[in-house]
């Protein structure tokens, strides 16, 4: 994978090149079509290659919390984050693998699937949800995960950000869908994006990075990584400093389709 924007590389570090800044941030991670379409037939997987794993993998290394909305869940089948040998280094005095956080207003989830039952010990998948959510449904979740309230009729894209930086996990990682990005973006939550662009035409109805009202968020170009036609860009938010927490430079899974269970909105 080699550097091609600024400067030139070789070969990138990975983990140095999306190193966190200090503080809490939370990052979106996303693979689109060149056309900008964010899944095809329905998953985003099918965009993906090699590279994109590559940096999907370190990605989920670094941070300290993977978020999606339930129908990302849902669709792309997701289990627990597995502990990796590569990320020993990266997680050092962390839980070995970062725990999931799920959006969800409806609790429309399968209770009994692998990433309820078989999550890494410290890692105790997370259910982000609000008061109006069936009651029933909350007390049934809570005992196969921690269920944090954040929001009354609809979950509060800002309060469950709080709710997590509260508990340790500043280092956000949110993984779609783009209904979820959207409401983020419009929250002025989203500090930096992650885009791997795949060299592919798709057309079709596939919904682009973000699915929702017109926001506007300002990003600075941080590096462009390229590998066998993928493209891996690094936006951060305008105004701020791509820094790593040892305070030096940079060398500067996928979204599906929304649902209403997957908006902060409705469901």
């Amino acid at each position: 994978m080699r550097l091609i924007h600024p400067g030139t590389s070789a070969e990138t570090d990975l983990a140095r090149a999306y190193a966190y800044p200090a503080g809490p941030c939370l990052r979106l991670n996303m693979v689109a079509s060149a056309d900008g379409g964010t899944w095809f037939e329905g998953r985003s997987g099918e965009l993906s290659g090699s590279g994109d794993r590559r940096v999907f993998h370190v990605l989920r290394g670094l941070a300290d919390v993977i978020v999606a909305g339930a129908a990302t869940v849902r669709v792309e089948g997701y289990g627990p984050a597995r502990p990796k040998p590569s990320w020993q280094e990266l997680r050092e005095g962390r839980p070995a693998a970062p725990p999931v956080a799920v959006i969800t207003r409806g609790l429309d989830l399968d209770l009994s699937g692998p990433l309820f039952t078989e999550a890494a010990p410290g890692a105790r998948t997370i259910v982000l949800t609000c008061e109006a959510a069936p009651a029933e449904r909350r007390r049934e979740a809570a005992r196969h995960a921690e269920v944090i309230v954040a929001g009354d009729d609809r979950v509060d894209p800002a309060l469950a950000v709080r709710e997590l930086t509260a508990r340790g996990l500043g280092r956000m990682l949110c993984e779609g869908g783009p209904r979820i990005n959207a409401q983020l973006v419009a929250a002025d939550l989203v500090d930096e994006l992650c885009l791997t662009v795949s060299p592919m035409l798709i057309g079709g109805d596939s919904a682009r990075v973000l699915d929702g009202p017109s926001s506007l968020a300002r990003l600075r170009l941080a590096h462009v990584l390229q590998d066998e036609g993928f493209l891996f860009i690094r936006y951060v938010r305008d105004g701020t400093e791509a820094s790593r927490e040892d305070g030096t430079r940079p060398v500067e899974d996928g979204g599906t389709e929304p649902s209403a269970d997957d908006g902060v909105e409705a469901g």
